[in-house]
Protein backbone atom coordinates (compact mmCIF):
# COMPACT_ATOMS: atom_id res chain seq x y z
CA UNK A 1 0.00 0.00 0.00
CA UNK A 2 1.64 3.54 -1.18
CA UNK A 3 2.01 6.34 1.50
CA UNK A 4 -0.38 9.11 1.25
CA UNK A 5 1.36 12.60 0.20
CA UNK A 6 0.99 13.90 3.95
CA UNK A 7 2.83 10.78 5.43
CA UNK A 8 5.66 11.60 2.53
CA UNK A 9 6.27 15.35 3.94
CA UNK A 10 6.38 14.14 7.35
CA UNK A 11 9.11 11.53 6.74
CA UNK A 12 10.78 14.30 5.34
CA UNK A 13 10.52 16.60 8.08
CA UNK A 14 11.60 13.82 10.36
CA UNK A 15 15.01 13.47 8.82
CA UNK A 16 14.95 17.43 9.37
CA UNK A 17 14.23 17.10 12.93
CA UNK A 18 16.80 14.04 13.04
CA UNK A 19 13.76 11.86 14.33
CA UNK A 20 13.61 7.93 13.31
CA UNK A 21 11.87 7.64 9.77
CA UNK A 22 8.90 5.53 9.79
CA UNK A 23 9.03 2.01 8.80
CA UNK A 24 6.38 1.22 5.88
CA UNK A 25 4.01 -0.04 8.31
CA UNK A 26 3.55 3.53 9.15
CA UNK A 27 5.10 3.15 12.59
CA UNK A 28 8.19 4.79 14.23
CA UNK A 29 11.12 1.82 16.18
CA UNK A 30 10.17 1.11 19.36
CA UNK A 31 6.41 2.26 19.24
CA UNK A 32 3.30 0.21 18.74
CA UNK A 33 1.34 -0.17 15.65
CA UNK A 34 -1.06 2.44 15.13
CA UNK A 35 -4.50 1.21 15.00
CA UNK A 36 -6.60 1.71 11.39
CA UNK A 37 -9.31 3.40 10.74
CA UNK A 38 -12.91 2.34 10.42
CA UNK A 39 -12.48 2.28 6.76
CA UNK A 40 -9.14 0.73 6.48
CA UNK A 41 -6.96 3.40 5.64
CA UNK A 42 -4.29 4.68 7.88
CA UNK A 43 -5.08 7.30 10.36
CA UNK A 44 -2.76 10.69 9.02
CA UNK A 45 -1.32 12.27 11.86
CA UNK A 46 -1.98 15.91 12.85
CA UNK A 47 0.89 18.64 11.37
CA UNK A 48 2.49 20.21 14.56
CA UNK A 49 4.29 23.24 13.58
CA UNK A 50 5.67 25.94 15.47
CA UNK A 51 1.95 26.91 16.50
CA UNK A 52 1.88 24.80 18.98
CA UNK A 53 4.67 25.57 20.72
CA UNK A 54 6.14 28.88 22.18
CA UNK A 55 10.21 27.89 21.57
CA UNK A 56 12.19 29.19 18.53
CA UNK A 57 12.40 27.04 16.29
CA UNK A 58 16.09 26.60 16.64
CA UNK A 59 15.06 25.13 20.22
CA UNK A 60 12.37 22.60 18.95
CA UNK A 61 14.80 21.22 16.54
CA UNK A 62 17.66 20.83 19.49
CA UNK A 63 15.35 19.50 21.48
CA UNK A 64 13.76 17.27 19.11
CA UNK A 65 16.84 15.76 18.02
CA UNK A 66 17.85 14.90 22.28
CA UNK A 67 14.61 13.64 23.13
CA UNK A 68 13.03 12.74 19.72
CA UNK A 69 9.83 14.08 20.15
CA UNK A 70 8.13 17.23 19.65
CA UNK A 71 6.53 18.48 22.48
CA UNK A 72 5.14 21.96 23.73
CA UNK A 73 7.27 23.43 27.10
CA UNK A 74 5.46 22.49 30.38
CA UNK A 75 3.71 25.00 31.98
CA UNK A 76 5.59 26.05 34.92
CA UNK A 77 3.35 27.55 37.90
CA UNK A 78 4.29 31.20 38.61
CA UNK A 79 3.99 32.30 42.51
CA UNK A 80 2.50 35.69 41.48
CA UNK A 81 -0.43 34.11 40.11
CA UNK A 82 -1.72 33.24 43.07
CA UNK A 83 -4.65 34.92 44.38
CA UNK A 84 -2.69 34.37 47.98
CA UNK A 85 0.58 36.04 46.35
CA UNK A 86 0.07 39.51 47.83
CA UNK A 87 -1.46 38.70 51.59
CA UNK A 88 1.53 36.10 51.82
CA UNK A 89 4.16 38.60 50.73
CA UNK A 90 2.53 41.27 53.13
CA UNK A 91 2.87 38.69 55.71
CA UNK A 92 6.53 38.14 55.02
CA UNK A 93 7.00 41.36 55.17
CA UNK A 94 5.50 42.02 59.16
CA UNK A 95 7.48 38.39 60.14
CA UNK A 96 10.65 39.94 58.60
CA UNK A 97 10.26 43.59 60.31
CA UNK A 98 9.34 41.91 63.86
CA UNK A 99 12.07 39.19 63.76
CA UNK A 100 14.25 42.25 62.87
CA UNK A 101 13.37 44.51 65.92
CA UNK A 102 13.75 41.21 68.47
CA UNK A 103 17.30 41.04 66.64
CA UNK A 104 17.90 44.93 68.06
CA UNK A 105 16.43 45.15 70.90
CA UNK A 106 16.61 41.37 72.62
CA UNK A 107 13.03 42.32 73.66
CA UNK A 108 9.60 40.89 73.58
CA UNK A 109 7.49 42.75 72.59
CA UNK A 110 9.85 45.14 71.11
CA UNK A 111 8.23 48.45 70.73
CA UNK A 112 5.82 50.75 73.10
CA UNK A 113 3.50 53.41 72.45
CA UNK A 114 3.59 56.69 74.97
CA UNK A 115 0.62 57.39 75.93
CA UNK A 116 0.81 60.62 77.79
CA UNK A 117 2.48 64.72 77.25
CA UNK A 118 4.88 63.40 79.96
CA UNK A 119 7.92 63.56 77.52
CA UNK A 120 6.69 66.39 75.49
CA UNK A 121 9.11 69.54 75.38
CA UNK A 122 5.93 72.33 74.73
CA UNK A 123 2.32 71.98 73.69
CA UNK A 124 2.82 70.74 70.27
CA UNK A 125 4.82 67.95 68.60
CA UNK A 126 8.61 68.19 68.59
CA UNK A 127 10.12 65.73 65.98
CA UNK A 128 12.93 64.32 67.60
CA UNK A 129 11.49 64.20 71.07
CA UNK A 130 9.10 61.82 72.45
CA UNK A 131 5.87 62.86 72.14
CA UNK A 132 2.23 60.93 72.49
CA UNK A 133 1.51 58.62 70.16
CA UNK A 134 5.26 58.10 69.25
CA UNK A 135 6.37 54.62 68.83
CA UNK A 136 9.81 53.81 71.19
CA UNK A 137 12.21 50.90 70.85
CA UNK A 138 12.78 49.45 74.00
CA UNK A 139 16.64 47.99 73.86
CA UNK A 140 17.46 45.69 76.35
CA UNK A 141 21.32 46.22 78.24
CA UNK A 142 23.01 45.96 80.89
CA UNK A 143 22.76 48.26 84.41
CA UNK A 144 26.06 49.31 83.60
CA UNK A 145 25.05 50.96 80.19
CA UNK A 146 22.78 53.03 81.86
CA UNK A 147 23.64 56.54 81.55
CA UNK A 148 21.22 59.05 84.01
CA UNK A 149 21.16 62.72 83.94
CA UNK A 150 24.08 63.63 85.93
CA UNK A 151 26.40 61.24 84.07
CA UNK A 152 24.87 62.58 80.72
CA UNK A 153 25.44 66.42 81.52
CA UNK A 154 29.30 65.44 82.33
CA UNK A 155 29.89 63.49 78.95
CA UNK A 156 27.40 65.52 76.46
CA UNK A 157 25.52 62.17 76.17
CA UNK A 158 21.73 63.05 74.86
CA UNK A 159 18.58 61.82 73.96
CA UNK A 160 15.51 62.71 72.73
CA UNK A 161 15.83 66.25 73.47
CA UNK A 162 17.70 66.36 77.15
CA UNK A 163 21.15 64.45 78.79
CA UNK A 164 20.78 61.05 79.62
CA UNK A 165 18.55 57.85 79.01
CA UNK A 166 15.33 57.31 78.67
CA UNK A 167 13.80 53.89 80.19
CA UNK A 168 10.65 51.96 79.78
CA UNK A 169 9.61 50.24 83.30
CA UNK A 170 7.56 48.46 85.15
CA UNK A 171 6.37 50.70 88.17
CA UNK A 172 7.37 49.21 91.99
CA UNK A 173 8.14 45.88 89.37
CA UNK A 174 4.28 44.97 88.47
CA UNK A 175 4.05 43.46 85.26
CA UNK A 176 0.29 44.19 85.25
CA UNK A 177 0.06 48.24 85.65
CA UNK A 178 1.41 50.20 82.34
CA UNK A 179 4.91 50.55 82.09
CA UNK A 180 6.34 54.22 82.11
CA UNK A 181 8.50 55.75 80.05
CA UNK A 182 10.33 58.25 81.95
CA UNK A 183 14.09 59.85 82.10
CA UNK A 184 16.62 58.33 84.29
CA UNK A 185 18.21 61.12 86.63
CA UNK A 186 20.58 60.04 89.00
CA UNK A 187 21.38 56.70 90.64
CA UNK A 188 20.60 56.36 94.28
CA UNK A 189 22.57 53.36 96.45
CA UNK A 190 21.19 52.51 99.53
CA UNK A 191 23.25 51.19 102.24
CA UNK A 192 21.50 48.46 104.58
CA UNK A 193 23.85 48.76 107.69
CA UNK A 194 22.77 52.39 108.45
CA UNK A 195 19.66 53.60 106.31
CA UNK A 196 21.64 56.27 104.53
CA UNK A 197 21.62 56.73 100.59
CA UNK A 198 24.65 57.69 98.22
CA UNK A 199 24.34 59.81 95.49
CA UNK A 200 26.58 58.27 92.43
CA UNK A 201 27.91 60.13 89.81
CA UNK A 202 28.69 63.28 91.09
CA UNK A 203 31.97 65.33 92.24
CA UNK A 204 32.58 68.54 94.29
CA UNK A 205 33.37 70.39 91.18
CA UNK A 206 30.09 70.38 90.43
CA UNK A 207 28.96 71.17 93.71
CA UNK A 208 27.09 74.99 93.88
CA UNK A 209 24.15 77.53 94.56
CA UNK A 210 22.03 77.27 91.36
CA UNK A 211 22.77 77.22 87.79
CA UNK A 212 25.33 76.46 86.33
CA UNK A 213 26.65 74.42 88.86
CA UNK A 214 24.56 70.63 89.12
CA UNK A 215 23.76 70.28 92.53
CA UNK A 216 24.00 71.23 96.34
CA UNK A 217 22.88 68.96 99.48
CA UNK A 218 21.91 71.46 102.14
CA UNK A 219 23.09 71.34 105.42
CA UNK A 220 25.83 68.83 104.93
CA UNK A 221 29.30 69.53 105.21
CA UNK A 222 30.59 72.24 102.72
CA UNK A 223 26.88 71.48 101.32
CA UNK A 224 28.04 69.26 98.69
CA UNK A 225 28.00 65.82 100.74
CA UNK A 226 27.27 62.99 98.49
CA UNK A 227 27.40 59.81 100.77
CA UNK A 228 25.69 59.22 104.10
CA UNK A 229 22.60 61.16 103.23
CA UNK A 230 19.80 60.96 106.00
CA UNK A 231 16.10 61.69 106.71
CA UNK A 232 17.04 65.24 107.27
CA UNK A 233 18.85 66.03 103.99
CA UNK A 234 17.58 66.82 100.99
CA UNK A 235 19.38 66.87 96.70
CA UNK A 236 18.91 69.74 94.68
CA UNK A 237 19.70 69.10 90.92
CA UNK A 238 19.65 72.28 88.97
CA UNK A 239 18.21 73.21 85.38
CA UNK A 240 17.24 69.46 84.78
CA UNK A 241 15.18 70.24 81.51
CA UNK A 242 14.56 73.68 82.34
CA UNK A 243 13.91 73.12 86.05
CA UNK A 244 15.14 72.17 89.66
CA UNK A 245 14.47 68.78 90.69
CA UNK A 246 14.40 68.50 94.47
CA UNK A 247 15.05 64.89 96.31
CA UNK A 248 13.77 64.12 99.68
CA UNK A 249 15.28 61.96 101.91
CA UNK A 250 12.83 62.08 104.55
CA UNK A 251 10.21 59.53 103.05
CA UNK A 252 12.24 56.26 102.71
CA UNK A 253 8.94 54.22 102.08
CA UNK A 254 8.44 56.37 99.36
CA UNK A 255 12.60 55.84 97.93
CA UNK A 256 11.45 52.28 98.64
CA UNK A 257 14.68 51.72 100.59
CA UNK A 258 16.67 50.47 98.19
CA UNK A 259 18.81 51.23 95.48
CA UNK A 260 17.66 52.14 92.30
CA UNK A 261 17.25 55.05 89.49
CA UNK A 262 15.46 58.35 90.68
CA UNK A 263 13.02 59.32 87.32
CA UNK A 264 11.23 62.14 85.89
CA UNK A 265 9.19 63.03 83.00
CA UNK A 266 10.54 66.01 80.62
CA UNK A 267 7.26 67.77 81.19
CA UNK A 268 6.39 66.58 84.71
CA UNK A 269 7.34 69.06 87.90
CA UNK A 270 8.37 66.90 90.20
CA UNK A 271 10.47 63.02 90.01
CA UNK A 272 8.51 59.20 89.81
CA UNK A 273 8.86 59.15 93.64
CA UNK A 274 8.29 62.77 95.19
CA UNK A 275 6.87 63.19 98.64
CA UNK A 276 4.94 65.84 97.74
CA UNK A 277 2.74 63.71 95.59
CA UNK A 278 1.41 60.55 94.73
CA UNK A 279 4.31 58.88 94.01
CA UNK A 280 4.43 56.64 90.28
CA UNK A 281 6.51 54.39 91.66
CA UNK A 282 9.54 53.61 94.28
CA UNK A 283 13.28 53.62 93.09
CA UNK A 284 13.56 52.02 89.73
CA UNK A 285 15.56 48.68 90.45
CA UNK A 286 17.45 47.59 87.63
CA UNK A 287 15.43 44.17 87.37
CA UNK A 288 12.46 46.59 86.67
CA UNK A 289 13.69 47.89 83.55
CA UNK A 290 12.36 46.65 80.41
CA UNK A 291 14.12 48.77 78.26
CA UNK A 292 16.02 51.60 76.89
CA UNK A 293 14.22 54.01 74.29
CA UNK A 294 16.55 53.46 71.34
CA UNK A 295 15.33 54.48 68.40
CA UNK A 296 11.48 55.52 67.47
CA UNK A 297 8.70 56.01 64.78
CA UNK A 298 6.57 58.98 65.65
CA UNK A 299 2.96 59.22 65.14
CA UNK A 300 2.09 55.93 63.84
CA UNK A 301 0.88 54.71 67.63
CA UNK A 302 -1.54 57.71 67.56
CA UNK A 303 -3.56 54.68 65.76
CA UNK A 304 -3.73 52.58 68.86
CA UNK A 305 -4.30 55.25 71.29
CA UNK A 306 -7.30 55.75 69.17
CA UNK A 307 -8.63 52.55 69.17
CA UNK A 308 -8.28 52.28 73.05
CA UNK A 309 -9.58 55.89 73.32
CA UNK A 310 -6.62 57.05 74.61
CA UNK A 311 -6.15 59.50 72.25
CA UNK A 312 -6.62 62.94 73.96
CA UNK A 313 -2.58 63.87 74.70
CA UNK A 314 -1.86 63.49 71.07
CA UNK A 315 -0.70 67.03 69.53
CA UNK A 316 -2.94 68.00 66.05
CA UNK A 317 0.57 68.13 64.26
CA UNK A 318 1.16 64.55 64.83
CA UNK A 319 -2.65 63.73 62.81
CA UNK A 320 -1.50 66.02 60.35
CA UNK A 321 1.75 64.25 60.18
CA UNK A 322 0.23 61.00 60.34
CA UNK A 323 -2.08 61.72 57.35
CA UNK A 324 0.45 62.95 55.31
CA UNK A 325 2.68 59.39 56.32
CA UNK A 326 0.05 56.94 55.16
CA UNK A 327 -0.81 59.02 52.05
CA UNK A 328 2.95 58.94 50.80
CA UNK A 329 3.31 55.33 51.88
CA UNK A 330 -0.08 54.44 49.33
CA UNK A 331 1.42 56.43 46.81
CA UNK A 332 4.43 54.93 47.11
CA UNK A 333 3.03 50.97 47.60
CA UNK A 334 0.69 52.04 43.99
CA UNK A 335 3.87 53.77 42.00
CA UNK A 336 5.88 50.29 42.78
CA UNK A 337 3.17 48.56 41.53
CA UNK A 338 2.37 50.12 38.10
CA UNK A 339 6.13 50.47 37.57
CA UNK A 340 6.22 46.49 37.90
CA UNK A 341 3.13 46.23 35.38
CA UNK A 342 4.95 48.29 32.96
CA UNK A 343 8.09 46.17 33.11
CA UNK A 344 5.92 42.97 33.12
CA UNK A 345 4.65 44.22 29.98
CA UNK A 346 7.69 45.39 28.18
CA UNK A 347 8.84 41.87 28.63
CA UNK A 348 8.05 39.73 25.24
CA UNK A 349 5.97 36.55 27.04
CA UNK A 350 3.96 40.12 28.92
CA UNK A 351 3.49 41.62 25.72
CA UNK A 352 2.02 38.52 23.93
CA UNK A 353 -0.14 38.11 26.49
CA UNK A 354 -1.17 41.55 26.18
CA UNK A 355 -2.00 41.35 22.83
CA UNK A 356 -3.95 37.76 23.26
CA UNK A 357 -6.38 39.63 25.21
CA UNK A 358 -6.88 42.35 23.04
CA UNK A 359 -7.84 39.73 20.26
CA UNK A 360 -11.12 38.40 20.13
CA UNK A 361 -11.84 35.00 20.30
CA UNK A 362 -11.53 32.96 17.61
CA UNK A 363 -14.85 30.60 16.74
CA UNK A 364 -14.23 27.10 17.96
CA UNK A 365 -13.46 24.59 15.32
CA UNK A 366 -15.48 21.87 13.80
CA UNK A 367 -14.13 18.16 14.60
CA UNK A 368 -13.85 16.11 12.08
CA UNK A 369 -14.81 12.76 11.60
CA UNK A 370 -13.02 9.85 12.64
CA UNK A 371 -10.47 8.78 9.49
CA UNK A 372 -10.80 12.22 7.49
CA UNK A 373 -8.02 13.39 5.94
CA UNK A 374 -7.37 16.97 5.76
CA UNK A 375 -7.41 18.42 2.30
CA UNK A 376 -3.88 19.36 0.63
CA UNK A 377 -2.98 23.46 0.70
CA UNK A 378 -0.74 23.91 -1.88
CA UNK A 379 1.84 26.12 -0.35
CA UNK A 380 3.16 29.70 -2.15
CA UNK A 381 6.44 30.31 -3.68
CA UNK A 382 8.75 31.79 -1.38
CA UNK A 383 9.57 35.24 -2.63
CA UNK A 384 12.91 36.03 -3.68
CA UNK A 385 14.79 37.55 -0.58
CA UNK A 386 13.53 34.60 1.23
CA UNK A 387 14.95 32.02 -0.85
CA UNK A 388 18.33 33.37 -1.25
CA UNK A 389 18.58 32.53 2.94
CA UNK A 390 19.36 33.85 5.77
CA UNK A 391 21.13 36.56 5.96
CA UNK A 392 25.00 36.38 6.41
CA UNK A 393 24.37 38.30 10.18
CA UNK A 394 22.22 35.89 11.23
CA UNK A 395 23.61 32.72 10.77
CA UNK A 396 20.60 30.79 10.84
CA UNK A 397 17.53 30.08 9.16
CA UNK A 398 14.15 31.19 10.64
CA UNK A 399 10.89 28.57 11.30
CA UNK A 400 9.23 29.85 8.13
CA UNK A 401 12.22 30.14 5.57
CA UNK A 402 12.86 26.36 7.25
CA UNK A 403 9.40 25.20 6.28
CA UNK A 404 9.10 26.72 2.63
CA UNK A 405 12.41 25.26 1.66
CA UNK A 406 11.64 22.18 2.65
CA UNK A 407 8.43 21.78 1.17
CA UNK A 408 9.73 23.25 -2.00
CA UNK A 409 12.21 21.20 -2.70
CA UNK A 410 9.57 18.37 -1.90
CA UNK A 411 7.75 19.42 -4.74
CA UNK A 412 10.40 19.86 -6.86
CA UNK A 413 11.67 16.17 -6.55
CA UNK A 414 8.40 14.73 -6.57
CA UNK A 415 7.16 13.53 -10.01
CA UNK A 416 4.11 15.24 -11.00
CA UNK A 417 0.67 13.33 -10.08
CA UNK A 418 -1.39 12.38 -13.36
CA UNK A 419 -5.75 12.34 -12.37
CA UNK A 420 -6.51 8.09 -12.00
CA UNK A 421 -8.56 8.01 -15.24
CA UNK A 422 -5.36 8.65 -16.69
CA UNK A 423 -2.92 6.83 -14.42
CA UNK A 424 -2.12 3.68 -15.47
CA UNK A 425 -2.66 0.63 -13.39
CA UNK A 426 0.52 -0.24 -10.99
CA UNK A 427 1.52 -3.77 -9.69
CA UNK A 428 1.11 -2.50 -6.08
CA UNK A 429 -2.25 -1.28 -7.29
CA UNK A 430 -3.18 -4.96 -8.53
CA UNK A 431 -2.05 -6.28 -5.12
CA UNK A 432 -4.26 -3.96 -3.29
Amino acid sequence: MALSADAEEDDDLDEVLGIEPRSRSGRRRGRAERAPSSDGREPVRRWRGSEDSEEPWDEVVEQGQKTGRREKPPVIWRARDSLYFEPLVALAIIVVLLVSLFAYTSNWPPVYVVESNSMQHGPGDHLGDLNAGDVVLAQKVGVSSIVPWVVGLTTGFQTYGSYGDVLIYAPNGSASVTPIVHRAIIYLQYDTRNGTYNATGLTASECGSGSPYVYSTPHTPGDCATTGLTSADTLNLWDVVGRTVTVSFSCPTTLGEHSGFLTEGDANPGPDQSCAALPLSSLVEPGWVIGVARGMLPWFGALKLLLDGNAQWVPTASWEYLGLSISGVIFAAAGIHVLLQRRRAERPRGRRRSDDEDEEEPPPRTPRASGAVRPWKAVAEPPEEAAEGPAPSSGRMSHEQRRRSHFTSSRENRPARRPDAEREPSEEDDRS
